[in-house]
């Protein structure tokens, strides 16, 4: 349909060389002063371009996402869930950052760059190595956390909604947290000379996403144990997750005006699992 069109311009590289070198292969060959990434299995609103446009006039700004949502959110009670987990993860964690103009990542189905920015970060990007070996995970996080180091801010802008396909059963699923997880890990030793240059909230922001589910899954390893060792019901350890469990999902119940979000709990077990 769009061969044809001179406003558009498609590259087809000889193979398939991954996500990261194909962002590169695309931006070295832009001309705009923005660019905007968009995963191929997500659906923008009508209005997003307008609206990141407007958040990036400030110059300071090398990047600003969209909110997520999941597009097939009614297919599974995975998928309902996991549609809860992006509210979240959009409209609690990447808010909180960006009160600090520092979003630590900026998600793959809609993120704008600033190219110029890009121009200055791409070597970077594309020379990251994990384990030896060029990395081929945790574009979006590494991208964003290199803007920050380079001095821009980051940004969320809740009302340009984004509509993306999630996993619908739990080995897809599996795969996708655990890649993400290596991301978070690895990234975080990237940010951590960072940190001290932005805000003490987001230290301890960083830290509560490095530790908490390493020690959520301790705490639950460890009650096992006490119960196969002397046949106690380990259920002050219990008690303590359940309690937490439920006052978060009552503040975004609330918060969200919307009582699905109590059955959120259901990610807690899936989470500790992980």
């Amino acid at each position: 349909i769009y061969a044809s069109d001179p406003r558009f311009s498609f590259i087809l590289l000889a193979n398939n060389v991954g996500k990261r070198k194909a962002q590169i292969a695309a931006i070295r060959s832009s001309s705009g002063d923005l660019v905007l990434n968009v995963d191929s299995d997500t659906i923008l609103a009508a209005d997003v371009v307008t609206k990141l446009v407007l958040k990036m006039h400030d110059p300071g700004i090398g990047a600003a996402m969209g909110q997520l949502i999941a597009s097939n959110r009614n297919q599974t009670w995975l998928t309902r869930l996991i549609d809860m987990e992006y509210w979240l993860a959009c409209n609690e964690e990447r808010a909180a950052q960006a009160r600090f103009g520092a979003v630590m990542c900026c998600c793959g189905p809609c993120a704008m760059y600033r190219r110029s920015a890009l121009a200055l970060l791409l070597d970077q990007y594309e020379a990251q190595f994990f384990r030896g070996k060029p990395s081929d995970f945790g574009e979006d996080r590494h991208l964003t956390i290199l803007m920050l180091k380079a001095g821009f801010r980051t940004e969320y802008v809740p009302d340009a909604i984004a509509a993306t396909v999630v996993p619908h059963s739990l080995r897809p699923y599996l795969r996708q947290q655990l890649r993400w997880a290596r991301s978070t890990f690895r990234d975080t030793f990237l940010a951590w000379r960072l940190l001290p240059e932005l805000d003490g909230y987001l230290t301890l922001d960083v830290i509560g996403q490095n530790l908490g589910p390493l020690l959520l899954a301790i705490s639950s390893l460890a009650a096992l144990a006490q119960l196969l060792i002397d046949g106690s019901i380990p259920w002050w350890t219990g008690l303590t997750i359940a309690a937490m469990t439920t006052v978060r999902c009552s503040v975004a119940a609330l918060r969200a005006r919307e009582l699905r979000f109590i059955g959120f709990s259901l990610h807690t077990p899936i989470n500790i699992f992980l």
